[in-house]
């Protein structure tokens, strides 16, 4: 039974990245069904075998969290409640399910791989709608917003680099490798300026393990990198190219393309609620009396404006559980980690993306690689010091010499 929960939710994983690419083709629905599948067979596992696993303080966060975001809709008729809300409760159970169906490392590189083979599909799907539209628009994307799109793909490329490096079937750690030029390049066709910089922080994780390579496979990274570099320049038009060039004009603008002045509202909203908030899904009600009418644009700042300092700190309590569990982890993983980690909150700085599924699938997937690797170097006979594992010495075996029947005693005490 908790095989078959788990194929659910590597086919739920699998979706995530592209489930956006459009809604009449079923994908969205392929998303929601794979998902309340294998809620529903977790459940069911759960039932047969009467035990679970014990939750971890990440759990308890979100779980607060939740709870305080529907406090302040207590009273709202269940037609008026902000879709924000449902979607908050599905990802807690999405959390759950990662945590208690991917108990082992070969089942967490697993959902590691399924979200990689599915950012491979808006990639390819990216590069095909360039290869349509040639060079008559700026900016390429095949699942909806193109930021949006630029920051899935980039979460992809830690995940992918790692599983290249530790994978022993060929096939699979070529595929893995593969997904770098090819992402890469769909990336850049966004256009996306915050994509770009996420991406930056998301390479770091190469010149972080490359001494940790054998030079067979330092020598498939560089090409691969070389590779991925030819594809930009080759196939990224020149549209492109210049959109991206005014990325540090961008930063230097004091404006930042209309953001700081949408921030600006939003501090002075928190100001008049700085500890409840607004409530889930308020914040462009919250920011209208400031004469704005969008989304924050930025992940943190949607967060203290909705839930307040309250639902602020349940939610970085989530971001520092994990963190703190990634410190634990061997030198490679932990470099793994604090990369991806490093990179969501990177891409969550320009979105509001508190409540996207991505998001929460990181955190818990970050969470179950450091807990099953805590879990494999706890056992019976090994130590984990300082982020590697150790083995106890073997003790010395000092030979014994055995007298044959009747002869004379061998060894250091016998009399000649």
């Amino acid at each position: 039974m908790t095989w078959l929960a788990y194929g659910a939710l590597w086919i739920f994983v699998f979706v995530l990245p592209w489930e956006r690419i459009t809604a009449s083709t079923g994908i969205s629905m392929l998303s929601r069904a794979t998902g309340v599948l294998a809620l529903g067979l977790a459940l069911l596992a759960v039932l047969i075998s009467g035990r679970i696993r014990r939750l971890h303080s990440f759990h308890v966060a979100a779980l607060l969290f939740v709870v305080w975001a529907g406090v302040g809709l207590f009273g709202t008729p269940l037609l008026e409640i902000p879709p924000k809300f449902f979607t908050f409760v599905q990802l807690l159970f999405v959390v759950w399910m990662v945590w208690e169906l991917a108990s082992s490392k070969q089942r967490v590189y697993g959902l590691l791989t399924a979200y990689v083979f599915g950012a491979y599909v808006s990639a390819l799907g990216t590069i095909m709608v360039y290869r349509r539209a040639g060079g008559s628009v700026h900016r390429f994307s095949v699942a909806g917003d193109a930021n949006d799109l630029a920051m899935t793909l980039t979460l992809a490329l830690p995940m992918a680099w790692y599983l290249g490096m530790t994978y022993h079937r060929p096939l699979l750690r070529w595929l893995c490798r593969g997904y770098l030029p090819i992402g890469l390049l769909a990336i850049a066709l966004t256009g996306s300026r915050g994509g770009m910089l996420a991406s930056m922080v998301a390479l770091t994780i190469v010149p972080l393990t490359m001494a940790r390579l054998s030079p067979s496979r330092l020598a498939a990274g560089v090409a691969i990198l070389c590779v991925s570099g030819a594809l930009a320049v080759a196939y990224v038009p020149d549209k492109v190219v210049q959109r991206l060039a005014t990325t540090a004009a961008e930063v230097e603008d004091a404006d930042l393309h209309g953001r700081f002045r949408i921030w600006k509202a939003a501090v002075s909203a928190f100001a008049l609620e700085p500890l409840t908030g607004y409530g889930t899904g308020h914040f462009k009600q919250a920011v209208w009396p400031f004469g704005v009418g969008q989304v924050a644009h930025n992940s943190f700042i949607s967060l203290l404006v909705e839930q307040g300092a309250i639902g602020f700190l349940f939610y970085s309590t989530m971001l520092g559980a994990v963190f703190l569990a990634l410190l634990q982890l061997p030198v490679l993983e932990r470099r793994l980690g604090l990369v991806l980690m490093a990179t969501l909150v990177t891409a969550m700085l320009p979105l509001t993306w508190e409540d996207q599924k991505v998001v929460w699938f990181v955190l818990a997937a970050l969470l179950g690689l450091s807990k099953v690797h805590i879990a494999e170097f706890s056992q019976p006979g090994r130590q984990f010091l300082a982020g590697r594992s150790v083995l106890p010495p073997r003790p010395r075996v000092v030979a014994r010499h055995v007298a044959a029947p009747g002869g004379p005693r061998a060894g250091p005490d016998a009399r000649t």
